[in-house]
């Protein structure tokens, strides 16, 4: 990967957001398995899971919490070497409410899948 490669962190966002918002376990699991590395992990306040079953329990986890939501990049994604950050929000397709935003930053394996998610909540439902 080339140190400044935008089109490698745009697929490898997009990817990301394919597997947040895909429906049902089975197109979680692919969309998760096209996203990151079989070792791929994610850790955020809430999580700290390895391979794809846990990412993916991760994701399922949060359509149950978060029903009829949706989660949509905001802003662009800045990357350098192996290593892109960008913001999110978590949005209601019913209302446009959006309770969960953050950002995240990710490291890209030579083939351009996710190996590490770090995620950061900058606001969060209170309740």
């Amino acid at each position: 990967m080339t140190t400044h490669d935008t089109a490698a962190y745009e697929t490898a966002v997009a990817r990301y957001f394919e597997a947040w918002n895909a429906e049902g376990g089975e197109d979680i699991s692919k969309a998760v398995a096209a996203a990151w590395t079989e070792d791929g992990s994610y850790t955020d306040p809430l999580a700290d899971v390895s391979g794809y079953e846990g990412v993916a329990a991760v994701i399922n986890g949060a359509h149950e919490q978060f029903p009829g939501f949706e989660f949509r990049r905001t802003g662009a994604v800045d990357g350098h070497h192996d290593i892109a950050r960008f913001t999110w929000e978590l949005v209601s397709t019913a209302d446009g409410s959006a309770p969960v935003a953050g950002f995240d930053v990710i490291t890209l394996a030579d083939d351009g899948r996710i190996r590490t998610v770090h995620g950061f909540l900058d606001r969060v439902p209170t309740a």
